[in-house]
């Protein structure tokens, strides 16, 4: 076979028999669920308004909350005590069997300014090179993208290149899903196209694969923007408390997620899961439950990290979170079903309703509710005990979230860092309560959105002009 080719099959012939794995209960609700977003989107914002006005109207009303706060303390408690899993040490022998075919894929859509060092790095790993390989998925670039990979992919032999045609659909999803059939990998990996990472990535990852259940592996993001604002700092502290936090969460058996950039996945669990789903607009977040509604866990490690460019003005910042809020959002009225019938387990549904449910998507949706019925009653807002413990575990989780991946031993500094973290935050109420009602009154439109790279390749495009 010539080099950077791949063989002539069905792009689809795998993916229509995925489906097949899975049983028919779980099967039947994982493809149903995707009707009527709206419609439950409507129902749930009702529910969560009118039960936040019945919450002010009668006396009962603060012994729920006090009771779902003590709840919330409680688990609270358990993850800010939970010994995260350990972590395995990385792969050094020099014999090949040791090393599992890796599979690297990134969707790139006129990428032309970060395009050429992302393959750079990935097709220079420290792992042996016949033993992995990078698909780099080109949907349709207007740019010099495609010209770009051309070149490269004559000068790396690991690198192959699809490009997409005019007709082809399913924005990220459906390009990862064509390129699917046609890897090797036993597991599969998946980079946004401004990812850096380090060279001993697949060595350090791998070995996290030998426990069986182990179905996906979400590594630490890091922003590495050059210079840095209020935003990107910001950015910098979520990420820092995203890691910290799930960390703990998988160490009391809870759920772990994926991230969309640096995610690695089990072929055998992603092909049960039905690939990736194109009908949903975060296709990081809905294979994140799919994944734990089929029994996998989902590990997440600190170290190595994947670098990316973060969002450097408040604009850009709403879009992007309007999408991560409304993808988040739309898993659960798309599952509510197996997750109702207890199909991720005790340990997992608790932890998902707590760390997710109710302090990402129902506090938030209840905060404009509560604060008018807290104007026209004179008094406090009712869910206050609720937030009140919601923003102390994000601060603490952030605070030493920090310390840990900025290897920082000045408390003080760290703790300027961490509340400044905290104002940033906020946003997200914003976008949250803005997201669930827009989202009971119109659909979002499912199409390609990506966040613009301002890297640079200058190399690359010197020598090509």
């Amino acid at each position: 076979m010539p080099e950077n080719s791949w063989p002539e099959k069905d792009s689809y012939s795998e993916l229509d028999e995925i489906e097949t794995l899975l049983d028919d209960d779980l099967q039947s609700d994982l493809f149903q669920g995707l009707e009527g977003r709206r419609r439950k989107a409507a129902v749930v914002l009702a529910m969560v308004w009118s039960g936040t006005i019945a919450l002010h109207s009668f006396s009962w009303g603060i012994w729920v909350v006090l009771g779902l706060t003590g709840m919330f303390c409680l688990h609270t408690i358990r993850l800010l005590f939970a010994r995260p899993l350990p972590v395995p040490e990385p792969l050094s022998g020099e014999n090949l069997s040791e090393y599992p075919y890796v599979s690297l894929l990134v969707a790139a859509k006129n990428e032309e300014a970060v395009i050429g060092n992302l393959v750079k790095m990935l097709c220079n790993l420290d792992y042996p090179a016949e033993r992995y390989e990078l698909w780099v998925i080109d949907d349709r670039s207007t740019d010099r993208t495609p010209a770009l990979l051309e070149r490269l992919a004559g000068e790396y032999q690991q690198l192959r290149v699809l490009h997409r045609s005019a007709g082809a659909t399913g924005g990220k999803s459906g390009a990862l899903n064509q390129a699917l059939p046609l890897t090797r990998g036993e597991i599969i990996a998946v980079f946004d196209a401004d990812a850096r990472v380090t060279p001993d990535l697949l060595r350090r990852i791998v070995p996290c694969f030998n426990q069986e259940r182990v179905g996906a592996v979400q590594v630490q993001k890091a922003v590495v923007n050059p210079t840095a604002n209020f935003w990107i700092e910001g950015q910098i502290a979520e990420m820092a408390l995203d890691t910290h936090l799930q960390r703990h969460r998988v160490g009391i058996g809870g759920i772990g997620e994926l991230r969309g950039n640096g995610q690695f996945v089990r072929r055998s669990a992603l092909k049960r899961c039905g690939g990736w789903n194109e009908e949903t607009i975060t296709d990081d977040l809905d294979l994140t439950i799919r994944l734990h509604l089929d029994g996998w866990d989902i590990q997440i490690l600190e170290e190595p990290v994947v670098g990316e460019e973060g969002v450097t003005t408040a604009l850009a910042l709403w879009h992007q979170r309007n999408r991560w809020a409304e993808g988040g959002y739309q898993r659960y009225l798309d599952y509510w079903r197996p997750i109702l019938r207890h199909r991720l387990g005790t340990r997992k549904t608790i932890d998902l309703f707590f760390s997710f449910v109710l302090i990402q998507y129902l506090l938030p949706t209840a905060v404009v509710p509560d604060f008018l019925m807290a104007l026209v009653r004179h008094r406090p807002p009712i869910l206050a005990p609720l937030t009140g413990c919601g923003f102390a575990l994000s601060f603490a989780t952030m605070f030493v979230g920090l310390r840990r991946s900025q290897k920082n031993d000045k408390p003080f500094a760290v703790l300027l860092q961490a509340i400044k973290g905290m104002v940033y935050m906020v946003h997200w109420f914003v976008v949250i309560a803005s997201t669930t009602a827009r989202m009971s009154i119109r659909p979002k439109q499912l199409k390609w959105v990506k966040t613009v790279h301002q890297g640079n390749d200058e190399v690359l495009l010197e020598s090509e002009s």
